[in-house]
């Protein structure tokens, strides 16, 4: 689940600080996907909304969240917000790089468009409809990767705006969409339709839409803004690093705002509200949709780390190590996903405890696909640099 393209800095002809962190986060999104597998205890209380493609109902306050299930599942909100935000930033990167070998509007549009669908279809083919089925849904199932190819489709005509405006279009939509999702669609009951594929989790025709997709379009949009900016500082003949105190400030103040708006536990919180003062009443918020204070926490703790990765990069000498698993998986992070979802579908099936284990399963099952990715993804991005045409310049 990379970003759709592939960012460069310098010489070595990429940007190694996102791949980092798109590594990392791949790696804590694998121990939510076991979980998936073989975690009978699961927490996904994450919702105001049923989550029908995984039979998760809709958060009832009172709900007891088990501290050890819930942690497990908290650090993984962090995975989809870095996803779309780093996709916007490689996919401003990459474009400019485009324009500069003198590629057409017309061309880099249809790269997009097609880069989307792609997405989308992979989501329906191999994930819906493909070996992955074993998590129990019932019906194709709209997830991350429809998202990401949905605001991939919406950036061939959202780029040729200013950058100044989408990233006031982004904020603005993330602080005012619970006026207009709360008004389109209930909490505890499932939307329908074009409210499901836009704005709140539901159904629309065969369709369980778990990731509705205009918030997720907005980090991207806040992606392609750090992208731009980086471009325009590359021009000037500036480091990467010099972004890093934007970052750390943009993170500051995100986080900021997620304080205000948990404490006054009220309008941003879509309709999850704290039952107490707890600090996992506190960190217990809304991802499907995102609500402003999960966007505002997850973004702020992923500019904050962004920051401190740009100023690594900066600091070490010399080009960076080429098996780093950070790196690697950072690099195949697409083919890492897909491949990753049968892994642990098969694994939980044979090992007889689909469903029906415990953390300890979790934690073990997370580790050992990672492990056993690594050498794929080192071959992969190796046979990508090989090929660079054709299919794997989608995946």
């Amino acid at each position: 689940m990379a970003g759709p393209e592939r960012a460069s800095s310098g010489s070595a002809g990429r940007l190694v600080a996102i791949d980092w962190l798109r590594g990392f986060v791949m790696m804590v999104m694998a121990v939510d996907h076991a979980s998936v597998m073989f975690n009978a205890g699961r927490t996904a209380l994450d919702s105001p909304y049923p989550i029908e493609a995984f039979f998760v109902p809709a958060w009832v306050p009172g709900t007891p969240l088990p501290a050890a299930q819930f942690f497990t599942r908290w650090i993984t909100h962090l995975c989809a917000p870095t996803f779309l935000f780093l996709s916007g930033t490689s996919l401003a990167l990459s474009t400019a790089g485009r324009v500069a070998r003198g590629v057409s509007p017309l061309a880099i549009d249809r790269h997009l468009v097609a880069r989307g669908l792609v997405l989308i279809a992979l989501e329906v083919i191999w994930l819906s409809l493909g070996p992955s089925m074993q998590i129990g849904h019932y019906f194709l199932v709209f997830q991350v990767l429809y998202a990401i190819g949905f605001s991939l489709c919406a950036m061939a005509l959202l780029r040729r705006l200013p950058t100044p405006v989408l990233i006031a279009l982004a904020l603005g939509w993330l602080a005012g969409s619970e006026l207009v999702t709360l008004s389109l669609a209930s909490p505890g009951t499932s939307a329908h339709g074009p409210v499901a594929l836009l704005l709140a989790p539901g159904r629309a025709g065969l369709a369980a839409i778990a990731y509705p997709s205009v918030s997720w379009l907005a980090m991207m949009m806040l992606g392609w803004a750090l992208g731009s900016h980086l471009v325009a500082l590359r021009r000037r003949g500036a480091p990467a690093s010099s972004a890093a105190p934007r970052c750390a400030a943009a993170g500051g103040a995100a986080l900021a705002v997620f304080a205000v708006v948990r404490a006054a536990n009220g309008y941003g919180n879509m309709a999850v509200l704290r039952d107490d003062a707890s600090l996992i009443q506190w960190l217990h918020v809304s991802k499907y949709p995102p609500s402003l204070a999960f966007s505002a926490l997850e973004l702020g703790l992923m500019a904050l780390l962004l920051a401190g990765l740009l100023v690594l990069e900066a600091r070490l000498a010399g080009p960076p190590r080429s098996r780093n698993p950070f790196l690697v998986l950072g690099k195949a992070a697409l083919f890492f996903y897909l491949l990753h979802f049968p892994l642990l579908a098969v694994a939980a099936s044979a090992l007889g405890i689909a469903s029906r284990g415990g953390l300890a399963h979790t934690w073990a099952a997370a580790a050992a696909v990672v492990v056993a990715m690594y050498p794929l993804c080192l071959w992969y991005e190796r046979y990508k640099a090989v090929h660079p045409g054709g299919v794997t310049q989608y995946i």
